[in-house]
């Protein structure tokens, strides 16, 4: 089902659409799908490759459950873009496993936009099953060039404001995305000064994007 994009999505992003469901195998305990209680198993539902994904639609693919998880079958991934690209659309990829973009990268057209999320340069139990926030950034880096790349920095957590910042220079990304947590998950978040700080040093070299929820730390 093509889902009309709404609450704390991207304001970019049109529609959202979902093959692969289920239990996220990285299981980040913020993740905004457990406010449903208990997920199935992770599973691919054919039904979706009937979907009419339409025309001129910025698509997000795979908001629901993290489809490039490490223990995702390789054919879900291929049979989502192969039916995604029969349609005129762009669309968004986002993961927190970064390195299996770079199997599938003979799939990446222009209408391909490709990220990752780095909440924070640490490492928090809160992150679940997740790789650390430095592989994620060396394995973008391997595409640089090749897609359009962006950074999630959401739910942003408390951070070292240069690694953070070079981690992010090193996924070279076209823009940045902040947010904050929204589901009162009592996350280790840095204070205001250092979001400002961590701001200031990202628009050096790129743009940068504030989600509303992230007023709930700076204000405005």
């Amino acid at each position: 089902m093509l889902n009309k994009s709404k609450g704390n999505m991207y304001p970019f992003v049109t529609h959202t659409w979902n093959t692969i469901k289920g239990r996220c195998p990285h299981d980040c305990n913020y993740c905004f799908m457990k406010r449903w209680g208990e997920q199935k198993e992770t599973h691919f539902d054919e039904r979706e490759l009937k979907t009419d994904l339409g025309t001129g639609n910025f698509i997000f693919v795979g908001s629901s459950c993290d489809m490039w998880a490490r223990d995702v079958p390789d054919i879900w991934i291929v049979k989502t873009i192969e039916y995604a690209l029969g349609f005129k659309n762009k669309y968004l990829f986002q993961t927190k496993n970064p390195n299996r973009y770079f199997d599938f990268r003979i799939y990446y057209p222009g209408n391909i936009t490709i990220g990752t999320t780095i909440e924070t340069n640490r490492i928090y139990p809160q992150m679940g099953h997740t790789p650390p926030p430095h592989e994620r950034a060396k394995y973008l880096n391997r595409l640089f060039g090749k897609v359009p790349v962006m950074v999630t920095i959401e739910p942003i957590m408390n951070f070292d404001l240069g690694v953070l910042a070079g981690l992010v220079r090193l996924c070279q990304p076209e823009w940045v995305n902040i947010g904050a947590d929204s589901g009162g998950h009592k996350l280790p978040e840095p204070s205001l000064r250092k979001v400002k700080d961590l701001i200031s040093e990202l628009m050096k070299f790129t743009e940068v994007k504030i989600k509303k929820n992230l007023k709930r730390i700076i204000g405005g």
